[in-house]
């Protein structure tokens, strides 16, 4: 009764799962997302303000800022899941955010990972990978599903991918807490989004499991676009080229680690001085 009634309360995942009707995504640019004078306000707090914010294809971009800095609102407008009171968000040149539902932003290729992992932890790790396979109309259909060579080809080159081959047979809720992230990456990348929005995936890890975390995002920029949310530094230094700095629901630098690092208006911002 356990695992049905976790297949139900999970059902809704796949909704998302429904033929493409986006327009093509157009990248000719160079540019994947552009997030132009954005603006929400809740109950008279701004949490976003007048935000710009352009993403190139293929680059993993590191956003950082103190807490209410406005990043998981940020988030939540790319997704749908919140509705800006201004401004604009292309998806590459020709798809409009702003006028689709969370199910079509996920069918266009954005794919979402939160802070906690959430894995279908009574099944099998290739499991969990079936079930999130691109093109899957429900759990119950998917798991009576006969799968075609490519598709256990995609399963295999992600479990290589997320470093899980050798636990593919094991239940998910036998995992440690980095090897479930790792695998709530692998669902996402089952359905092929062009851009990942992952949400402090380093928290409560090992140093051991950061590192390899560091190096599955890495391997992941140019085939995916990563925007990354993170409050470890160190984490962040070791892996991004170019840093975002929200404050106060905009952005208040953009560089290197480096560069951000040694901002004035940063270290105000971090340290009070």
């Amino acid at each position: 009764m356990r695992l049905i009634e976790e297949f139900q309360h999970r059902e809704k995942v796949f909704d998302f799962m429904m033929p493409n009707t986006s327009p093509a995504l157009d990248v000719s640019k160079g540019y994947l997302l552009y997030l132009e004078d954005i603006s929400v306000s809740f109950d008279g707090f701004k949490a976003i303000n007048n935000l710009n914010l352009y993403i190139k294809e293929g680059e993993l971009r590191c956003i950082i800022g103190p807490n209410g800095a406005g990043k998981t609102t940020m988030m939540d407008i790319i997704t749908g899941k919140t509705r800006p009171d201004s401004g604009s968000a292309w998806f590459g040149q020709k798809i409009n955010l702003l006028e689709m539902s969370e199910p079509e932003i996920a069918q266009a290729g954005i794919g979402r990972k939160f802070q906690k992992p959430t894995v279908f932890e009574h099944q099998t790790v290739f499991a969990n990978l079936e079930l999130s396979m691109a093109g899957a109309k429900g759990v119950f259909t998917t798991l009576m599903a006969r799968f075609s060579a490519s598709q256990l080809d995609h399963i295999d080159h992600v479990l290589n991918q997320i470093g899980l081959k050798q636990q593919r047979n094991l239940l998910a809720g036998a995992l440690s807490h980095g090897q479930k992230q790792w695998l709530e990456i692998g669902m996402l990348l089952m359905q092929n989004p062009k851009l990942l929005l992952v949400d402090e995936p380093v928290a409560g890890m090992t140093h051991q499991e950061m590192d390899r975390t560091g190096e599955l995002l890495s391997s992941l920029a140019g085939e995916h676009t990563v925007i990354l949310v993170e409050h470890d530094m160190d984490f962040v230094r070791s892996l991004a080229n170019q840093v975002t700095v929200l404050h106060q629901g905009s952005v208040l630098a953009e560089g290197t680690m480096d560069q951000v690092q040694s901002d004035k208006k940063v270290v105000q911002v971090y340290l009070g001085e």
